[in-house]
């Protein structure tokens, strides 16, 4: 199974969070996650509050 943190890493490597992967965080957030994963998705957060993570649904959307 596919954890927080994997998807996290992921984006974090590329970039770039991608549809898919934003759908992927929202189902796994509502399962049980240990703090390790809610560590990585904050850093998300504000990797992509600073510009480090561009989102595939905000560009889609037009929003910066």
């Amino acid at each position: 199974m596919t954890r927080i943190r994997d998807v996290v890493q992921e984006a974090l490597t590329t970039g770039y969070l991608t549809l898919d992967a934003e759908n992927k965080l929202r189902r796994l957030l509502t399962t049980r996650y240990d703090i390790e994963d809610l560590n990585a998705f904050m850093k998300l957060q504000e990797a992509a509050m600073m510009g480090e993570v561009k989102q595939e649904a905000r560009e889609r959307c037009g929003i910066k």
